[in-house]
């Protein structure tokens, strides 16, 4: 036989079977493989020797070639390493040894979560002040870590959560940043430190973290090209004849084939808010995008989360088919490992606590720990062995072993270094670092080679593969791509155009006279306004990208600052698009000046001014970590850059302490060049000139005057150039567009500097947070507390004792009822694009209570959409069938009937594990249940989910807060607080958790079933004495198809024997039965099955069996009598405990939320002061009085404008969690959650609004009259903050999200602002606008306040407003003016006076009210009409609600005629 090749059988390379799983070898060989068919258009298909490994199972039988010819793989790369070789030109390797590696983080630990209270109180404040003056305390996360791994060689991290894991392999990986400091020597390859790795060789090692992030509107194609083109080998490091662009897409070929992502490849990746790809694919395509960049050392943080046990072991064969073939290294941590993935890896290192106590050959650590004196469990894989190791109650010491044992993670350390095991792992290390440091010819040639894959132009001490022109084109390319496939860019086209006809038809046709000098400035400020308040808007897109942006930077892709400069670049001909069709509308519809030059200069300096202010506001977003943060900055200065442009209050009116602010504000040079442009040899024919009328009518220009600014005595005109130089102290002489284009590249070169800063910014410690006043425990851990005996040398048994004891020391009560749930031939069908598609297929079967019930089935078979429909948590799509309850239709209360926990765990942040419970129980439980019987019901349920030590700890988000597993419990809690009769639903509860945690939520459902309830349950990858633990399984395929519905059986004897009797291969004794039956149906991204396992199900006598019991239970329909529908209430408690136990949790909430409080409180105070000082005791000039107007003005809109987007988001927040999880459990109605989020919102905004007046009321100069001063309290701090307040709720009841909610809060508002006759005077308005002035809010808002702050003042006006006059000889001033100041008002300075009669066209504040349309007796009523307003906006806010969230379809009915039957 040795000249014979030996026989051949194909099978995927995704399910290759390596020769770790031949139990006779000793060592790994591959010598026997074949690798053949993998290429550009097929999939990856390797020949292996039958002699060799397990037999082929029939799933594994994949490929048909259908006249392919194969594709040799192996002869290929022994082709193509010929070539290389020829070109001289060889493969890199990066190996790791490390010695002494200690890394030290911030120590993280359990606080108090802060509250309005603690941050105000002083003893906390000088406890800051102190703490301040301290380092901050560090604490070691991993303890002397020695050991290597090989290139070729696979490592497996396993651990507990906590233990460091993620901390060791961020570590090798090279990310430090996050860590105070690392100790010890990690060497890479032939001596390369980690120094110089990050300088050069960044992106040879790779970090794939478990959090799948990624550019939402991007397809999957389109991200793995951008990854791919980032890391393409120059021409020289190529095969001969192959571009570019050939070994793009032959990589992306191949790598969506490897992991069935081929018909993905043109849908978008998505997030929670754009529908994508799923959460295994996603999981895929961030394995596939790290595969494309082509690293030597690879380490994956559970990245099989979220797959199916098939996906998963197809990615670790994967990932050994890819280290063998390439000689990468490998590191891999894994959660729930089966002992299929096990046989994969060459080594195992087993972290305790931050302590190495396992670091060798992965075939041998069981046995190691054996030896030890440790038992395992039956049918216990090796990994969960392992890591129960780690914990002192999962683990189980050998009879007579139980005080000889170790116990302690430092005992574990010392044993290890004493075993041979352990010394060999310490010899390998030394001798891989000692003699890397001394191979100074092979650290050499890493270079060269390294080198030669640079493009030209790349320095040879860059960590990038291609030039900075290439990456420039590469993030320009993705950025038309995210612009091409973000439908908001069009919105914002869209949003231009109809602000410029809006403000174009305000302004419409200004005429060339001196009464459109006011509107042409105001059109132009309007012009500089709108684009600044839309490019504000860029801060949130700046962070939902900036993850991504980090993760290149680290994998040597691209160069931060390329991607700023790419942003800046597209987005600069878009820019001037719109700003060329916003001008076009604006300038013609307003008629401002009619000469080409006026026109292309206001295009040029409006597109400046939207270029500076975008950067602006990006480098803004660059340069600071939380969002919150920079949108608070960017409040403040967008209140400086609208007040000091230079047209709300002059420069001439500006006080000195503040007037620098114009010098570094962009918008005041570009508002001066706008103006100076279009005032420039402007004439604007006078229509105020005096005096005119009855007595004046022979009169000569030589003795009459303009009353405007920058008149001339005996001229009919008024010169622009004048007027602006007077009025607002600005001048043609400069353009000012050197010094808009200066900011513009300063902004520029300020974001790309944070760019390329933000993606080193450490990442944020864990910590657990517990409310005021509550206990925190003295050991908080992730883990169960461990007694102080079971760590110093107590005995094991007795610890273990103890602690199941305790976790039985639940009541002994029933939970749950009789009655059982079925369904029958259940479809469920949806028309995407309007094709039908089934979801679920002819499904049957039913929950018996006392019994767990899986529900399982691959990635897409319709698990987590057959468990939605069950609950009635579906709202579109049809569904067939029967849903019924003991034989009867779904009765009213279902609903609160179960308990449903999602996969995702959705809680108020700033709840306690306890009052979460309690608001469960208080509002689902029935109206007879006494408040204290369900108290002690949830002290109860505390105990059951064993919180009792985090039962006041805050949830939390994020690593502030509850870990995964807690959550979870919190999750399960919430539903059974709530005391569900019927059943209980539950979608993955294992997802994400170690196999530890999993173990003990699956044995905690186990025992609530025992005592009642019944469970159905969907499971991913369940070990073999986590699946023991369920009675029942309902197995799906994909399209929603059932395979098998029935007991499991002891040791699931019934289900396996199932599938062998019907063709399936023999299920081996150690094998896991969950992975058994996953592999014969077929599951997995690439596999099949020869067998149609649901047509056998169809024609099986289990399924006769299932039928016969359904019919059974449909019987019971009239054994079994229930309440009518109609005498069951829909809500279990009463209108007014829902709104008390909501209005409780709302208070809680925002007093818990300190930066939401105080933010509101910092604005009102900092605006208040600041738009007070701007216009400082405002003079009783006419000036004067415009500035009391803007005074009232701004804080009308702009400060209304911040606090009413952020009020939006906890709105929102608050109906989030509501759709998500409560409004299907029935746990209150929609109407006492509206009237919560309106009502908590008053107490804070009044208050807030109380200390903006006390800043801003007399520092403008308002009078001191009591009334005056009460009224002005009443229009600004009551009933505008009820106003904006419920005014930003109804646009947010029409919104999805925050972002949509301040869009339309933005159009809404501007539309209310544009008329009330401030910016554009009533008189000025074209008629067809009339009906909007009196009926925009703001108009009666600003009428009350203005009025009441000027009205029946008398009038000085300064020397620039005096208009001069020139009597008739023979008269004095007041004999040639008298008559008609007697009929038009005014004064006169000197009426004595012959020659130069000084005239103020105004004596009183009324003169200015009447023409502005405003009336002090009207003060009363614009504020009846501000509660009429308010009163419709709640009345908005219900009927919204209600539209677009409860009824969930369009607001108008349908007008298609219905087709009428033939």
């Amino acid at each position: 036989m040795d000249g014979e090749r030996p026989p051949v059988i194909s099978i995927s390379s995704a399910r290759l079977r390596t020769a770790f799983e031949n139990e006779n070898t000793s060592e790994p060989s591959f010598s026997n493989i074949e690798l053949v068919n993998i290429g550009p258009k097929l999939d990856n298909v390797f020949h292996l020797s039958g002699t060799q490994g397990a037999p082929l199972r029939e799933t594994e039988t994949l490929v048909e070639e259908k006249g392919d010819s194969p594709f040799d793989f192996k002869s290929t790369l022994d082709k193509d390493k010929k070539q290389r070789d020829a070109m001289g030109l060889g493969g890199r390797e990066l190996p790791v040894a490390f010695s002494g590696l200690t890394v030290t983080g911030e120590a993280s630990g359990a606080r108090y979560q802060p509250t309005i209270g603690s941050i105000l109180n002083p003893v906390n404040l000088a406890k800051k002040v102190l703490e301040l003056r301290r380092p901050t305390p560090a604490k070691p996360i991993l303890h002397q870590f020695e050991g290597a791994v090989k290139s070729g060689e696979m490592l497996l991290v396993l651990g507990r959560p906590g233990s460091g894991c993620s901390t060791f392999l961020k570590t090798l990986a090279n990310h430090r940043e996050a860590y105070t400091r690392i100790d010890g020597e990690v060497v890479y390859g032939d001596g390369i430190d980690s120094k110089e790795l990050q300088r050069r060789f960044r992106g040879d090692v790779g970090y794939s973290a478990e959090d799948d992030v990624h550019l939402p509107t991007l397809t999957v194609g389109q991200t793995l090209e951008v990854s791919t083109t980032s890391r393409t080998p120059a021409r020289k490091a190529r095969l001969a004849n192959v571009t570019r662009k050939q070994f793009q897409e032959r990589t992306i070929d191949i790598l969506v084939n490897v992991f069935g992502l081929k018909g993905a490849v043109n849908t978008v990746v998505g997030d929670e808010n754009l529908r994508g790809v799923s959460g295994g694919e996603k999981k895929r395509v961030s394995i596939a995008e790290m595969m494309s960049t082509r690293v030597k050392l690879g380490c994956w943080d559970n990245s099989t989360r979220g797959l199916d046990a098939s996906t998963a072991l197809e990615f670790a064969r994967a990932l050994r088919t890819a280290t063998d073939m390439v000689n990468l290294t490998t590191v891999v941590s894994i959660y729930q490992v089966p002992d299929r993935i096990t046989n994969v890896f060459d080594k195992i290192c087993l972290i305790y606590e931050g302590h190495m106590i396992y670091f060798g050959p992965a075939h041998r650590a069981r046995d190691y720990f054996v030896e030890m004196g440790f038992e395992q469990k039956h049918r216990q894989t090796t990994a969960d062995f392992l890591v129960g190791i780690t914990n002192p109650y999962e683990r189980t010491a050998r009879a007579g072993w139980e005080t000889r044992v170790p116990r302690t993670p430092q005992e574990f350390v010392r044993y290890f270094r004493r075993h041979p095991i352990g010394q060999a792992n310490a010899a390998e290390a030394l001798e891989m670092i000692e003699s890397g440091k001394r191979n100074r010819n092979g650290r050499e040639q890493y270079k060269l080679n390294a080198v030669a894959e640079k493009a030209r132009g790349v320095p040879m001490s860059s960590a990038y593969t291609i030039s900075i022109p290439a990456q420039i084109r590469e993030i320009m390319r993705r950025r038309f791509l995210l612009i091409k496939n973000d439908p908001s860019q069009i919105i914002q086209i869209v949003n231009f155009l109809f602000s410029a006809t809006l403000t174009g038809s305000v302004y419409l046709k200004l005429k060339q006279t001196t009464d459109a000098y006011f509107s042409r400035g105001g059109v132009l400020f309007f012009s500089v306004l709108f684009g600044t308040m839309q490019n504000s808007a860029e801060i949130p897109s700046m962070y939902a990208q900036r993850p991504v942006v980090a993760r290149h930077m680290k994998s040597g892709m691209f160069y931060p600052f390329i991607d700023a400069l790419a942003i800046t670049v597209v987005d600069a001909p878009i820019t001037l698009i719109t700003q060329i069709l916003f001008s076009v509308v604006v300038y013609w519809m307003a008629g401002l000046q009619k000469h080409a030059a006026n026109f292309f200069i206001f295009i040029l300096f409006i597109t400046f001014i939207n270029l500076t202010t975008k950067a602006f506001f990006r480098a803004l977003a660059a340069s600071f970590r939380q969002k919150a943060t920079a949108m608070g900055i960017s409040g403040i200065f967008l209140l400086v850059f609208v007040l000091y442009t230079g047209y709300l209050i002059p420069l001439p009116s500006m006080i000195g302490a503040l007037r620098w602010l114009t010098w570094i504000n962009p918008l005041h040079y570009g508002y001066e060049a706008l103006i100076s442009n279009e005032f420039h040899n402007l004439e604007g024919l006078c229509t105020s000139l005096v005096p005119t009328g009855p007595g004046y009518e022979d009169i000569t220009l030589t003795n009459q005057a303009c009353t405007l600014v920058g008149s001339q005595s005996g001229r009919a005109t008024v010169n622009g150039d004048k007027y602006i130089a007077l009025a607002f102290n600005f001048s043609y002489g400069h353009m000012n567009f050197g010094i808009l284009v200066a900011f513009w590249l300063a902004f520029v070169a300020w974001f790309s500097y944070a760019t390329e800063r933000a993606g080193m910014v450490p990442e944020s410690t864990s910590q657990h947070l517990y409310k005021q006043g509550a206990k925190i425990p003295e050991h908080d851990e992730e883990s169960e507390p461990s007694p102080g005996d079971a760590e110093q040398g107590g005995r094991i048994e007795e610890v273990l004792r103890d602690y199941m004891q305790r976790r039985q020391s639940t009541a002994s009560e029933q939970i749950g009822s009789s009655r059982v749930f079925s369904w029958q031939h259940l479809n469920y069908d949806v028309f995407p694009g309007g094709d039908k598609k089934r979801l679920l297929n002819d499904i049957s079967g039913y929950v018996v209570p006392g019994k767990l019930t899986a529900l399982m089935g691959e990635t897409g078979a319709g698990k987590t959409t057959l468990l939605n429909v069950l609950a009635q948590r579906v709202s579109t799509g049809v569904i067939t069938g029967d849903l019924l309850v003991d034989g009867s239709p779904l009765p009213r209360d279902f609903a609160r009937q179960t308990g449903y926990c999602q996969q995702m765990d959705i809680h108020l942040d700033t709840s306690t594990v306890r009052e979460a419970l309690m608001f469960s129980a208080l509002l689902r439980q029935p109206a007879s249940v006494s408040v204290e019987e369900k108290r002690a019901y949830v002290e109860e349920v505390i105990k059951m989910c064993e919180m009792e030590d985090y039962a006041d700890a805050i949830v939390g988000s994020g690593s502030q807060g509850l870990s995964v597993e807690r959550r979870k419990r919190l999750t399960i809690g919430v539903e059974l607080a709530a005391k569900p009769q019927l059943l209980l639903f539950l979608d993955e509860p294992t997802s994400g958790l170690d196999s530890q945690s999993a173990w003990q939520i699956v044995t905690f459902l186990k025992t609530l079933a025992d005592r009642g309830q019944a469970i159905l349950c969907t499971i991913h990858q369940p070990s073999s004495e986590l699946f023991q633990q369920f009675d029942r399984v309902l197995l799906l395929q994909k399209g929603g198809r059932t395979v098998y519905f029935g007991d499991l059986g002891h040791n699931a004897e019934t289900l396996i024997d199932y599938f062998e009797r019907n063709g399936g291969r023999h299920c081996e004794v150690d094998e896991n039965p969950a992975e058994y039956i996953l592999d014969v149906i077929g599951a997995g991204a690439t596999a099949k099955a020869a067998i149609d396992w649901h047509a056998t199900w169809k024609r099986s006598g289990e399924r006769d069996a299932v039928d016969a019991e359904l019919q059974r239970l449909a019987a019971r329909r009239h054994d079994v009598a229930g309440p009518a529908n109609e005498q069951v209430a829909e809500y279990a408690a009463s209108f007014s405990t829902q709104f008390s136990a909501l209005y409780t949790r709302s208070i809680q909430n925002y007093m818990r939320n300190p930066s939401y409080i105080l933010s509101k409180f910092i604005l009102n105070i900092s605006a208040g002061l600041f738009i007070g000082f701007t216009f400082f005791k405002a003079k009783d000039s006419q000036q004067g009085l415009q500035n009391k107007l803007f005074g009232v003005f701004i804080p009308s809109t702009l400060m209304s404008l911040s606090l009413s987007n952020q009020l939006q988001v906890p709105f929102i927040n608050f109906r989030t969690i509501w759709e998500a999880r409560e409004k299907a459990s029935k746990m209150y109605h929609w109407i006492p959650l509206t009237t919560t989020s309106i009502a908590v919102e008053l107490p804070f905004n009044i208050i807030s609004a109380t200390f903006f007046f006390f800043c801003w009321y007399w520092t403008v100069g308002f009078p001191n009259d009591s009334d005056r001063v009460g009224y002005q309290w009443l229009m600004i701090s009551f009933l505008f903050p009820l106003y904006f307040a419920t005014f930003a709720q109804w646009t947010a009841a029409m919104a999805s999200n925050p972002q949509g909610a301040a869009l339309a809060f933005t159009g809404f508002f501007a539309f209310g602002i544009t008329f009330n006759g401030v910016m554009q005077p009533f008189s000025h308005l074209i008629t067809f606008w009339h009906w909007t002035y009196f009926l925009s809010p703001f108009t009666h808002l600003i009428d009350g306040l203005f009025s009441n702050g000027v009205g029946g003042q008398r009038i000085v006006c300064a020397a620039t407003e005096l208009t001069t006059i020139v009597p008739p000889d023979g008269q004095t001033c007041g004999d040639y003016l008298g008559r008609f100041i007697a009929a038009s008002g005014g004064y006169l300075v000197d009426v004595n006076a012959t020659t130069g009669c000084e005239y103020c066209s105004m004596s009183s504040a009324d003169t200015y009210l009447t023409s502005l349309n405003m009336s002090f007796s009207n003060r009363w009523r614009n504020a009846g009409f501000m509660f009429c307003y308010i009163s419709f906006n709640i009345f908005l806010t219900y009927l919204l609600t209600y539209l677009f969230q409860v009824r969930k379809g369009l607001p108008l009915p349908s007008f298609k005629r219905s087709k009428k039957s033939a």
